[in-house]
């Protein structure tokens, strides 16, 4: 049996067709400090420059062996296009994402997207990122996100405008959301253009630890559902926190595959959806490749913990955090290639 690449895995996972194993990918961010350094990088930079975003992401993901590549890094790139400035922490030596320290929309009647919105701040420097990836790496599969419309609001508004907005303003909220779906539907069909083969839709604060199950089948669901049906496949919806609540509502907006994080129990949302329906996830970022306490023997068991949860690809619960600890992350690859021989629920194995 030939090995395939890790774009003819990822994409035959999608389609639901047989692999050669299990496929180790993610799509948000995998960007790994021993890739950076190799390279000669300041970490700030990446998510500024192209030329240092396209090559860390590749470097990152040929170096552990990753089956995808994905750009951006930060969630930053919307809200700075449209007004807000972002710190980038140029001088620090630590890892630091880019953040927004004061945003310029201070009520929901604000809420305007421009219709250039393409062509603003880094949004094009992204879309030409997607382009050269896809060039330079055309083994790999190539991932894009956005990130979705109640999260993205609170990278444009302060956080608690929404949620007290969702009982005392629920319809400028809601006017508020639809704003902005139509910014994440056109942002993502240009990311589709540019090159990816394929999205993730990363709806993260909208798990049940922050939002009702009837709150988010009323106002987080149509929305999605708008989003996901706009975009071409292969598509992935990502929730953050506690999800098992709203499995099934997930399993109805339309996504390809579902992506969870540590707070699901994959063996409850696998009996909730059935095994014919793609679940990815759900390895804790953190613990298994760079916490200092955790052994290599560790991290193998946590994968293989993941796999026999359920999930048709190892696929971290969040962004992988970049300051890895090699031996471990290296232990992870190698044990979901291994561990990962066997069929998983919705995708048989090759002879």
């Amino acid at each position: 049996m030939a090995e395939l690449t890790p774009r003819e895995r990822v994409m035959k996972v999608f389609r639901k067709e047989p692999v050669d194993t299990m496929p180790f990918f993610s799509g948000y961010g995998m960007v790994v400090m021993p890739a950076i350094k190799k390279l000669g990088f300041q970490f700030p930079k990446v998510h500024t420059d192209v030329n240092m975003m396209v090559q860390s992401s590749i470097e990152s993901s040929r170096m552990f062996g990753f089956d995808s590549v994905v750009v951006p890094y930060d969630m930053t790139a919307e809200s700075q296009a449209l007004g807000n400035e972002i710190s980038l922490y140029e001088d620090s030596m630590d890892i630091l994402y880019p953040t927004i320290p004061n945003k310029v929309w201070k009520g929901l009647e604000e809420v305007e997207i421009p219709d250039n919105i393409l062509e603003l701040g880094r949004i094009p420097m992204i879309l030409e990122a997607i382009a050269l990836a896809k060039k330079e790496a055309p083994e790999r599969a190539i991932g894009a996100w956005q990130l979705g419309p109640f999260t993205m609001a609170g990278q444009l508004l302060e956080l608690d405008i929404m949620l007290k907005g969702i009982f005392k303003q629920k319809k400028l909220v809601e006017a508020a959301l639809d704003k902005i779906s139509d910014m994440i539907i056109k942002i993502g069909q240009a990311q589709q253009a540019a090159g990816a083969d394929f999205i993730t839709l990363r709806e993260m604060g909208t798990g049940t630890d922050l939002i009702s199950p009837r709150t988010w089948k009323t106002m987080i669901m149509p929305r999605v559902k708008r989003i996901l049906a706009a975009w071409e496949s292969p598509k992935v919806l990502h929730i953050c926190g506690a999800t098992n609540m709203i499995i099934e509502m997930m399993n109805e907006c339309g996504a390809d595959a579902l992506s969870v994080d540590i707070k699901n129990c994959l063996a409850e949302s696998r009996e909730k959806i059935g095994n014919d329906k793609l679940l990815f996830g759900n390895f804790d970022v953190f613990a298994l490749p760079c916490k200092e306490e955790t052994t290599v023997e560790e991290a193998i068991a946590g994968i293989k913990t993941n796999i026999d949860g359920g999930v048709d690809a190892v696929w971290p619960g969040c962004d992988l955090w970049p300051d890895v600890k090699e031996d471990n992350l290296r232990a992870i690859v190698k044990t979901a290639r291994e561990y990962g021989r066997k069929p998983s629920p919705a995708v048989g194995r090759l002879d």
